[in-house]
This record gives C-alpha cells, structure tokens and sequence, in this order.
C-alpha cells in the first residue's frame, strides 16, 4: 500500500485562534499622518446591498461598461470625544499614559459605562505620543441600545504641539465621518468576526476525513504527535470553540459618504437591522463581523495602487428579506 502523505490543513496566518476580550475591536496600528484629523472612525454594521457604476479606467478592457458592485453598509454616527490622552515611553519602548484630558459635556448613557468622577490632568511638557478616546452614540441608529462603544485613535498633524491643539479643540464636539474620510479611498477595517460556537477540527481547520475504516471515528485528526517526546504541538489542528476573532482587512474601498439614510434604506428595511437613521458609509465588498457589531475604519497602512473613482448610476433599494 503506497504511503499516504499530504500538507498539513489549516493556515497558520492567523494564530493562535483566540477568541476576542472584546465586543469591539481594537486598532493597534496607525499612519503618521500630517493632515489635522482623526485618524479612524467607528461605526455599526447594517448589511449588504449592490450598486451599478461605470468603469472609467482607460486601460481597463471593461472601460465604460456598467459594473456590479457589491457593498457593505456601516452606519456612522457622529462620533464625540471622551478625553485627550497623553503617553510617554518607557524604557522598553512602550506607551504608557502620563496625562489626560476630560471633555466637559457627557452624554448621559456614558454613565453606563464609565463610573466615578474625573479629573482634568495637566498637559505634560514632555510626551512622546497623543491619542484621543472616542465614544460613539447608538441612541441615534436604530440598534436599539444606548450604551456606546469606546475607542482610542491617534490623531494628525505636524508635529506632537499641533496634534495637542487640535486633539484638545475637538473636546466638546462632534466629529462626523466625512471630516475623517473622504470617498475613494483606502482604508483598513478592523472587526471581530462572527461566532461558530463549538466545532470540530474538519470545519473549523479543513482536516480530510479519514478513511471509512478508521478506528473510532472518522472526523478527527489522524494522530495527535509521538509517543516520544509526549507533547502536543500547537500547529495541530484540534476541536474548540471557533470564530468570534479580531481581524484586520487591508485596503478597503470608501465608495460613498452620505447624510440621507433614504437614498439606501431598502423597503422593510436591512435584514435583522432596520433602517438606517443617520450617517452612512458604503465600503466595496463584504466585512468581517455580525449585524449590528462596531466597526473600526482607520487610515490604511499598506496602499500601493492608485484608485480610479467611477461614477455611481444606481443603489439597490429592493427589499433584502426572504
């Protein structure tokens, strides 16, 4: 009998498979930018729909054809800021907060989730990096709770006194996505993805069923390891809670920004989300995580091709539900 042998099932790019602390991702890279801005956004996600737009690309052999495009659509609420943070590293290169700044206007449902009294620190003469902690406001979509997500981004500019006076004249207003992103454009999407609860190591890492004569079952990996050194590795592939993750998706297409829910907000309304209220933003393809979840946009960090913006002729407003 010849000897069966085949590459190991299962991608490594993602490891360990760990299931998020969070609800709401978290965004641990950033772009040193120059323009005096937020560099990211958070919002919901709502669902799916379609457009048809025009190909302008010259070199394109579908130039001036009308192209199908799936999308995704994030409802953004304007964003306000929760305080102006301050760090210092130390010395192993880490970032550790020295200072921060409180806004004087809360939102009431911020009270859920933040309690106790703060107080205002002064600004630090020396600090190495600002960031500004955001809060978003859920009372304005159509989620259905009033509790908002919390999240820290960093923040554009020169140099570390112009960042400050920007980041500290943003207290007490609202920030709104078209003052962060601009349509046609790349960003990054960070994201927990959906839950797959408990599953076995076929569907959670690909692994061939063994043949109908394997002893006690067939939905399993083959061996574990040697007897000799006992020890499991970690690249084997075993049963376990599956999904639930965080992840990144790099370069992502911005292709519209609008202020009327109307032009987009299908008859009944998104599948297991409603109608959308407030502002919105349609990003090309599809984006990891469930209906309703937050999702974090933020500058990318890996653009290499330019972006030919073609013109939208039409949005699916059709009924979604089945």
């Amino acid at each position: 009998m010849g000897k069966k042998h085949h590459p190991r099932r299962g991608s490594l790019q993602f490891w360990p498979h760990a299931r998020s602390s969070k609800h709401a991702p978290r965004v641990r890279s950033k772009v040193d930018s120059k323009d005096k801005k937020v560099l990211g956004f958070l919002g919901y996600k709502v669902g799916m729909t379609h457009m048809i737009q025009k190909e302008t690309n010259p070199n394109s052999h579908r130039k001036n054809m009308d192209i199908f495009t799936p999308v995704t659509v994030i409802e953004c609420p304007p964003l306000k800021i929760y305080s102006v943070r301050y760090y210092a590293q130390n010395e192993d290169g880490d970032l550790k907060l020295i200072s921060e700044l409180f806004s004087k206007k809360w939102d009431k449902e911020l009270g859920r989730k933040i309690r106790g009294s703060k107080k205002d620190n002064k600004v630090p003469e020396h600090f190495d990096a600002i960031k500004v902690s955001v809060y978003t406001q859920p009372k304005l979509t159509g989620l259905g709770k009033k509790k908002p997500d919390m999240l820290e981004f960093s923040v554009g500019g020169k140099d570390l006194q112009e960042k400050s006076a920007f980041a500290q004249s943003l207290l007490d207003k609202e920030i709104k996505v078209s003052d962060v992103f601009k349509e046609t454009q790349y960003v990054d999407i960070h994201s927990v993805t959906k839950g797959k609860g408990f599953s076995g190591v076929v569907k959670k890492f690909g692994v061939k069923p063994l043949q109908h004569k394997a002893e006690k079952a067939r939905r399993k990996v083959g061996t574990l390891g040697s007897w000799h050194p006992n020890k499991v590795l970690y690249s084997v592939a075993q049963c376990g809670k599956w999904g639930y993750h965080l992840r990144t998706e790099y370069n992502k297409t911005t292709l519209k920004i609008g202020t009327n829910p109307t032009d987009i907000n299908p008859k009944g309304g998104f599948v297991r989300y409603g109608f959308v209220k407030s502002d919105y933003l349609l990003v090309k393809g599809s984006v990891a995580g469930a209906t309703k979840r937050p999702i974090a946009l933020s500058e990318a960090i890996r653009v290499k091709k330019k972006l030919h913006t073609k013109p939208i002729s039409y949005i699916s407003v059709e009924s979604k539900q089945r």
